[in-house]
């Protein structure tokens, strides 16, 4: 039986990409505010995966193999490298975006022009790289413990 922390990882990482969605929306119509508040809190829910995700590891220590045979097994662990390695870009990208984005709103005139250009060039990578994450880590969770659960 899974230990219940899976479960609420796989909530923040589902919350995380709904906000990541939500703040894209607000972005294309043009809600600055809106689209902050809701990247910060994409943020906060991220951390809180992390926190969770960091605990789980280091002090649960449960590993569930992928058990299922066949391509399913190779597109498993594709999905899951894919996943781990672009993870440990998101902390960076998506801070470097939050403090380039916040500290555009609250700038001058004649600074908030290179600062949002500058944020607009760093979101170019951090916003797809970070959405793709929170999605594959559902899609992780799904195969791993419903999809093909691991065989008692």
């Amino acid at each position: 039986m899974p230990h219940p922390l899976v479960h609420v990882n796989a909530g923040l990482n589902t919350l995380a990409t709904l906000l990541l969605i939500l703040a894209y929306v607000f972005i294309k119509q043009r809600k600055e505010r809106l689209h902050r508040n809701t990247m910060w809190a994409a943020l906060a829910v991220s951390a809180a995966f992390l926190g969770c995700y960091l605990y789980y590891h280091f002090m649960i220590k449960m590993t569930v193999p992928f058990t299922h045979p066949g391509a399913v097994r190779y597109v498993y662990y594709t999905i899951l490298l894919s996943h781990v390695l672009l993870a440990m870009t998101v902390p960076f990208l998506a801070l470097w975006s939050a403090w380039l984005g916040t500290k555009a709103l609250s700038a001058s005139p004649e600074e908030s022009g290179p600062l949002r250009q500058r944020h607009r060039r760093v979101v170019r990578w951090a916003f797809p790289i970070w959405l793709y994450v929170s999605v594959t880590g559902v899609l992780v969770y799904l195969m791993l413990y419903h999809l093909y659960p691991p065989v008692e």
